[in-house]
C-alpha cells in the first residue's frame, strides 16, 4: 500500500493549465488558417490617385493628367468622372475640349490589380469662365463600378 501512495501524478491544477494552453494554441492556429483561406476569396478594389497635374494650352483650356494605381486585389472598373460634383459630359479617346468637361477615358476604364494607369480630364476655359479661373481648386472625383469614389483636389494653372 505504501508503494501505491508514493507514486505521484500530475496535479489537477497543472493538468488544467496544460489543457487550456493546448486549447488556446489550437484556436490560434485555426484562426490563422481560416484567415488565410478567407483572404483568397475576398477581393477588393483600391485605386489611389497618385498625382493630378494641371497644364494649360495656348487657347486657355486646362488639361488635368491623373496618374492612378490600383493597390487592391481586384480589377477596378472606373465608370465616371465628376468635377466639382458635376459629371463630365464627354467620354471618348479623342475628347479634346468639346464640352464643358471632357475626358479621354472611354466609357469604362479597367485598372488591373497592381497596375498603374493615366486619365486626362479636359476643362474648357471658354465655357468655364463664369465659375473657374486660374488659381481655382477643382475637386475631381473618379467613380468606380464597385461604388467607390476616389477624390483628388487640383489647382488650375
Amino acid at each position: 500500500m505504501r508503494k501505491i501512495r508514493s507514486r505521484k501524478a500530475v496535479s489537477p491544477v497543472i493538468a488544467t493549465v496544460i489543457l487550456v494552453a493546448v486549447a488556446i494554441t489550437v484556436a490560434v492556429a485555426v484562426s490563422y488558417w481560416m484567415g488565410g483561406i478567407s483572404s483568397q476569396y475576398t477581393k477588393f478594389e483600391k485605386v489611389e490617385i497618385q498625382s493630378g497635374v494641371c497644364t494649360v494650352n495656348a487657347a486657355g483650356n486646362w488639361t488635368v493628367a491623373l496618374k492612378l494605381k490600383n493597390s487592391g486585389t481586384a480589377t477596378a472598373t472606373l465608370i465616371s468622372i465628376f468635377i466639382n460634383d458635376v459629371e463630365i459630359d464627354n467620354y471618348s479617346s479623342s475628347a479634346g475640349v468639346a464640352g464643358f468637361w471632357a475626358s479621354d477615358m472611354s466609357e469604362t476604364y479597367s485598372l488591373t490589380s497592381g497596375l498603374s494607369g493615366a486619365i486626362n480630364v479636359y476643362i474648357s476655359s471658354s465655357k468655364a469662365t463664369a465659375t473657374l479661373s486660374s488659381g481655382t481648386t477643382v475637386n475631381i472625383k473618379v467613380h468606380s463600378a464597385g461604388g467607390m469614389d476616389y477624390i483628388k483636389l487640383v489647382e488650375l494653372v
